[in-house]
C-alpha cells in the first residue's frame, strides 16, 4: 500500500487560511443554489469543518472541488483505497441521514472530514464512531481530527463487516465505501427507528441508498447515483470480467454469470444486428432509472467496456462512452446505444445484437426501453428492500430479486401512472 506524501504545516499559514475560508464559503454557496444542501444543520456544519485540514498538501482549489473527491491512497495497482469524497458526495449523503442533535452515529469508511462533519451535526450530547479495516487511514484519521478539535470522534481498526458492536445501537450508520451486500451486524446495530445509508451495488450499478427497518427487512427512503472507493476485507467483491476481441471488449458482470461463458466464442464475428426502440431520452437526462430498469427487466444484464485504443469501431456504446449497458442470453450479446433524433435535445435509445439470436434479444431490449418510457420515465423510481438471506420466495413481493452472500434485495417499480393517482388520493385526504 502506498501512503500519499503530505507535507505538514501546508495549507496553515494565514493567507492560506483565508483563502481557504473564502473557497469553503463558495463551496457551501453553491452546494446550497444547486439545492443538493437543503437543511441547516447540514449548512452550518459545513461552513464550519475545515476541509483542509484533512487532505494537507494538497492545493485548496482542488480540495474545495465541488465535484471531485481528494484521493488519500492507493494500492500497488495505482487503485484508490481511501479518499476524501467530494463535497457535493458528502452533503447528499448527510442530507439523506437526517442527522440530529445527540444521535449515536457509526460511519464506516474513515477519512476524518465526514466524521467531523457528523460530530458537528450530533454536538456534545451525541456521539460520533468512525471505523476502517487500514491502519494507516485510521492513524490519518485521529491524527486529523485531533488537530481539527475533534479528538471525542471514537477511531477504530477493525473490519466494518462486523460493525462496532461495543457502541450499539446506532441511530444512524452512513457507509462511505462501495458495498456489495448488507451484512447482517449493520442491521443488527441499528436501532429500531434508525437508518442506514450504504452506497450498495446491485447488478453492477451503484447507489446510494437510505435504508429504515421494516417488519423484519430494510426498505429504501431515497437513492441518489453516487460511487465510492470499494470495500476491503471481508465484505469485498470483484466483478466478473470476460475479455474476448483480443482485450478489445470486456464484458464485466456482477452477480450474474453466463451458465457457459464459452458459448459467447466468436459472437462478434456474426453480423451485427441493429433495433430502433422509438424511446427517447434529453441528452443531458439522467440515465440512472433507465440502467436500472433494465438491470431490474433483463436476465444477464452487464456491461461492456471498449478499450478505446482497440477499437474497431465494432462496438459503439452512446455518445462518447466507452461502456454500455448490455445483455447476455446464451451465445447471444447485445448493448444498448443511442442516436440522435429530429429533436436535437433528443436521443433515441436503440440496441445492438450479435448471435444466433440477435435479433429477438435486440427487439427484448428494446421493448424493455419502450415499457420505461411508458411506464416509469416520469414515475417516482425504484423502491429496494433487503430481506434475511434465508427468507422465503413468497415472503417477499414480486420484482426482481437479487440474492447476495448476506441478503435477498428486491427491487419494485411503481408506474407513473399509479404514484400519480396515489399523490392525488393523498393531497384530497389531507384537504
Amino acid at each position: 500500500m502506498n501512503d500519499i506524501a503530505v507535507p505538514p504545516g501546508a495549507n496553515s499559514d494565514a493567507a492560506g487560511q483565508d483563502r481557504a475560508a473564502e473557497l469553503r464559503k463558495q463551496m457551501v454557496d453553491a452546494l446550497i443554489t444547486e439545492g443538493t444542501i437543503v437543511s441547516a444543520q447540514v449548512e452550518a456544519a459545513m461552513r464550519k469543518v475545515p476541509r483542509e485540514l484533512f487532505a494537507p498538501g494538497v492545493d485548496l482549489d482542488e480540495v474545495y472541488q465541488l465535484y471531485n473527491g481528494v484521493v488519500t491512497k492507493r494500492d500497488e495497482a495505482g487503485t484508490s483505497v481511501s479518499s476524501v469524497s467530494a463535497p457535493q458526495v458528502q452533503a447528499h449523503m448527510l442530507e439523506q441521514a437526517e442527522i440530529t442533535e445527540g444521535m449515536n452515529v457509526l460511519e464506516i469508511g474513515s477519512g476524518g472530514y465526514n466524521a467531523a462533519l457528523i460530530k458537528e451535526l450530533v454536538g456534545p450530547s451525541g456521539r460520533v464512531t468512525t471505523v476502517d479495516i487500514d491502519a494507516d487511514i485510521t492513524d490519518r484519521a485521529s491524527r486529523f481530527l485531533g488537530e481539527a478539535g475533534y479528538s471525542d470522534v471514537n477511531v477504530v481498526l477493525a473490519d466494518a463487516e462486523f460493525g462496532v458492536p461495543e457502541h450499539r445501537p446506532y441511530d444512524r450508520i452512513l457507509v462511505t465505501v462501495g458495498s456489495w451486500d448488507i451484512p447482517p451486524a449493520w442491521v443488527d446495530q441499528l436501532s429500531e427507528s434508525g437508518r442506514l445509508i450504504v452506497p450498495l451495488q446491485i447488478r453492477g450499478l451503484s447507489r446510494t441508498i437510505a435504508f429504515e427497518k421494516a417488519d423484519g427487512y430494510l426498505v429504501s427512503r431515497s437513492a441518489r447515483l453516487f460511487g465510492f472507493v470499494q470495500m476491503q476485507g471481508a465484505g469485498a467483491h470483484q466483478d466478473k470480467l470476460l475479455v474476448m476481441r483480443g482485450g478489445e471488449v470486456t464484458v464485466r458482470m456482477d452477480d450474474e454469470i453466463p451458465a457457459d461463458p464459452a458459448a459467447l466464442e466468436g459472437v462478434f464475428d456474426m453480423p451485427r444486428v441493429e433495433v430502433w426502440s422509438g424511446a427517447t431520452i434529453g441528452r443531458f437526462e439522467p440515465w440512472a432509472d433507465t440502467q436500472m430498469w433494465l438491470a431490474t427487466a433483463l436476465p444477464g444484464f452487464c456491461r461492456v467496456v471498449v478499450d478505446k485504443k482497440l477499437s474497431t469501431g465494432l462496438i459503439s456504446p452512446p455518445g462518447s462512452h466507452s461502456a454500455a449497458m448490455a445483455v447476455v442470453a446464451g451465445g447471444n450479446l447485445a448493448y444498448v446505444t443511442t442516436r440522435s433524433t429530429a429533436n436535437e435535445n433528443d436521443v433515441e435509445f436503440g440496441a445492438h445484437a450479435f448471435g444466433p439470436d440477435a435479433e429477438k434479444l435486440a427487439e427484448e431490449v428494446a421493448e424493455q426501453l419502450r415499457i420505461w418510457e411508458r411506464e416509469h420515465r416520469d414515475g417516482p423510481g425504484p423502491q429496494f428492500r433487503v430481506y434475511p438471506i434465508g427468507t422465503a420466495d413468497d415472503q417477499i413481493p414480486d420484482g426482481r430479486v437479487v440474492d447476495k452472500k448476506h441478503s435477498r434485495i428486491t427491487i419494485s417499480w411503481p408506474n407513473a401512472a399509479d404514484a400519480a393517482a396515489g399523490q392525488v388520493a393523498l393531497h384530497q385526504h389531507n384537504k
